[in-house]
């Protein structure tokens, strides 16, 4: 398969997918670049993992988010890639990629920033050497997030119907019991600092403020460096309404689009998901492309 090809293929997945196929890639180019170098296995990973001290945070400012995208075994990877595939796809049916990013990330640092205080707060921890990977944190915000927006919609687990809210309890309970008793306080500190995050963002959202939107704008900033200016075209005549009923026209659409999504939602809240017609999933699905 030749690397077009592969481009293409890569742009053709959704982010949560691309954010799989990103960590898998690093999981196994982390392992094979310390194994055929005969480097201790933590070589590369401790410039980016997410170290418990302040001072050693400050020296390598960037581990915030780059922890993230480092796992401690396969299985460790295997389980957030695989509930974020299935979360992912629950996000991106409701919202596009930029929410969703906004979503993840948010809670990747909100993540990393429990446990950096944690670990400088809490006597219990104070002498433990640790330092925090692994993208359950990013991956808990947006799992949390879908619990809280849809609270109600239910997902086949198993052999049983589940509420969403049944699950997001249930993963949040799991955690504050595994802090006192395993050997993963960070971790799973870490994992509450990305569920706060998936609530407090789905919560407001539901109430009409995008607590993310000043993140999205600078991940937009951020793309606009990388992108190449496009040439632009020659200056040509062309008939154009007036500006007045344009502009009318446009508000009309926008505000006949928002309402539909409004009905939409509201129909998702009651009923849940699978209560949509195959055209309102359409149109939501679309709506959420352009967000």
């Amino acid at each position: 398969m030749n690397s077009g090809n592969l481009k293409y293929q890569y742009a053709r997945l959704s982010i949560a997918e691309k954010l799989i196929a990103v960590n898998v890639f690093v999981f196994i180019i982390n392992g094979l670049f310390t194994f055929l170098m005969g480097m201790p296995s933590n070589s590369l990973l401790q410039w980016f993992e997410l170290p418990k001290d302040f001072i050693d945070y400050i020296s390598q400012p960037w581990s915030l988010v780059t922890y993230s995208f480092f796992h401690g075994g396969i299985w460790h990877l295997f389980w957030n890639m695989v509930m974020l595939y299935f979360s992912g796809r629950i996000f991106l049916n409701l919202f596009g990629p930029k929410k969703f990013t906004s979503v993840y990330f948010l809670g990747v640092i909100l993540g990393g920033l429990v446990f950096l205080l944690s670990y400088n707060v809490f006597p219990a921890l104070l002498s433990t050497n640790t330092a925090l990977i692994g993208a359950s944190a990013g991956v808990t915000a947006v799992l949390i997030f879908v619990c809280t927006y849809i609270p109600n919609q239910e997902v086949r687990l198993f052999i049983f119907n589940v509420k969403l809210w049944y699950i997001g309890v249930f993963f949040v309970l799991v955690d504050l019991i595994q802090i006192p008793s395993g050997g993963n306080a960070g971790g799973h500190l870490a994992h509450l600092g990305g569920a706060l995050l998936g609530y407090v963002y789905a919560r407001q959202l539901l109430r009409g403020r995008d607590i993310g939107e000043g993140f999205i704008k600078i991940l937009e900033s951020i793309e606009d460096l990388f992108k190449k200016k496009e040439k632009k075209a020659p200056l040509k005549t062309v008939y154009r309404r007036a500006k007045g009923n344009s502009a009318s026209s446009l508000n009309y659409d926008r505000e006949s689009k928002q309402r539909k999504i409004d009905t939409i939602l509201d129909k998702i809240s009651k009923s849940g998901y699978e209560s949509l017609s195959k055209s309102e999933k359409d149109f939501l699905f679309k709506a959420g492309k352009e967000d």
